[in-house]
């Protein structure tokens, strides 16, 4: 069985609560990710996504402000912009379940934890580079059956 352990990036980029916006865009942008887990002590606290981000900066009510929106960048936290206790799955959680849940709750991805620890994550795309990696490794199988 296909479990998040065997496609989940491990040990992923975390920032705490107190990580200023501006320091989580930044992280965003030189690592091409698109969610962090917000880190408290060792426990999962929250998850910030690009999405949470755009929200919170691109406010219909600031889009237009460019001082304002510096401000809330150097202003606000990952805390105050963080999705809170995020639903998070297990390494052992079939591919096939998880692939479900993102597709049915729209989620970009889904922190792993094991035992309580944050030990992954696993995203739509780690399921695409998997995807995308299947013709080459069912080539050779497909070859001998031709």
């Amino acid at each position: 069985m296909l479990t998040v352990s065997d496609l989940m990036t491990v040990n992923p980029l975390t920032v705490t609560p107190e990580t200023p916006l501006r320091q989580v865009i930044y992280l965003m942008q030189r690592e091409g990710v698109r969610q962090l887990p917000v880190i408290d002590g060792g426990e999962l606290v929250g998850i910030i996504t690009d999405r949470d981000v755009r929200l919170a900066v691109d406010s219909p009510v600031v889009a237009r402000d460019m001082p304002h929106r510096r401000e809330i960048i150097e202003r606000f936290t990952a805390e105050t912009c963080m999705t809170p206790n995020p639903m998070t799955v297990t390494p052992e959680m079939s591919a096939y379940q998880v692939a479900g849940m993102l597709a049915t709750y729209k989620f970009g991805s889904f922190p792993v934890l094991d035992e309580g620890t944050l030990v992954g994550i696993i995203t739509t795309s780690d399921y695409l580079t998997f995807f995308a990696g299947l013709e080459k490794r069912l080539e050779p199988a497909l070859w001998l059956h031709s």
